[in-house]
């Protein structure tokens, strides 16, 4: 954990809003891939799965994202014919899924836990079953780079299409009230749960984002001192003619933008010393929201480890709140 503020001081990065340039055919570009997927899609499966858990129920999950790849994922839920609100969970930089059952604050709380599983990354600190079947040029190690230099071979647009198919998917389910489903996350998670909450519309009735990844591009290139955003840096250090193809693939993806679109209710929390993704990202993001309902929680003395555990309590008490729990 970083020991000292790694951003700008905090009276600036509470009036911080960057201009930031949408690119024209954003709203079309988003509306073909998700068209392409939902033409793609086949219908999702549950499966229960055994284990030492008795008091709450486990699934496997199987559905279909991107070009109809199939995406897998657990559903924690109570035992029982309730019909329950629903959190969509995304997974931090480089982590998949998990062991069925690791995860199971959510379900205990009362709610449907849909964890989605990241594709092509599962490996670096939690299991995933996942994998990306679609290749790229030249890139540096890690995901960041892989098909950079185009909107549509870009690895976030696959990715962000599978936060959305499953947002579609889990308002079918049997057991979840379709008007009640929130998407949260940290770290990347976070930025998919932005993207999620962008592109999805009104089927996202919350948003809650912890120290989210993937926003403010052009800034957080050039300022971030650690990775995952120096994977862009290292690349373009190398690919010196490529910035300008780069920075306008970015600009379909970055949170900062996206979230322009978001008027659901939104619970967001920054880290202040973070050195991982710089507050001044979660800030920009949080200022682009359209919500008339809309906090942020400030960690002044942690870094990416964000509020943990305590802000989960905190985000609690938020969604009981807005969904009547």
């Amino acid at each position: 954990m970083a020991h000292t503020l790694t951003d700008m001081p905090l009276e600036l990065l509470r009036a911080y809003r960057p201009e930031l340039t949408a690119p024209d055919d954003l709203d079309a570009f988003w509306d073909e891939t998700l068209a392409e997927a939902r033409a793609a899609a086949r219908p999702s499966t549950l499966v229960d799965v055994d284990g030492p858990l008795r008091a709450l129920r486990v699934q496997d999950l199987t559905f279909t994202g991107y070009a109809g790849n199939e995406i897998r994922g657990w559903v924690v839920r109570p035992h029982g014919d309730e019909v329950l609100p629903a959190v969509v969970e995304f997974i931090g930089y480089g982590g998949g899924r998990g062991l069925p059952g690791e995860k199971t604050a959510w379900a205990a709380a009362g709610y449907v836990h849909v964890i989605m599983d990241t594709r092509g990354q599962g490996s670096t600190w939690s299991v995933g079953e996942t994998p990306d079947p679609h290749g790229s040029a030249a890139a540096f190690p890690g995901v960041m780079t892989r098909g950079i230099r185009d909107p549509h071979d870009y690895y976030y647009r696959r990715l962000y299409t599978d936060a959305v198919r499953l947002v579609d998917e889990v308002r079918t389910f049997a057991g979840v009230d379709p008007t009640r489903i929130a998407v949260t996350g940290g770290s990347q998670g976070g930025g998919l749960a932005i993207a999620a909450a962008a592109l999805a519309g009104d089927a996202v009735a919350a948003v809650m984002p912890d120290v989210p990844f993937l926003s403010d591009f052009p800034s957080a290139i050039q300022r971030t001192p650690s990775a995952p955003f120096t994977e862009i840096t290292r690349y373009l250090s190398v690919h010196r003619d490529a910035a300008a193809d780069v920075l306008r693939t970015l600009s379909y993806v970055d949170g900062a933008i996206l979230a322009r679109r978001i008027t659901a209710p939104a619970l967001f929390s920054v880290a202040l010393m973070d050195d991982i993704v710089l507050p001044s990202g979660v800030f920009a993001a949080f200022h682009a929201l359209a919500s008339d309902d809309a906090a942020l929680e400030e960690y002044a003395y942690n870094g990416h480890e964000g509020g943990g555990y305590r802000h989960w309590m905190k985000q609690v008490a938020w969604l009981d709140a807005r969904f009547g729990r």
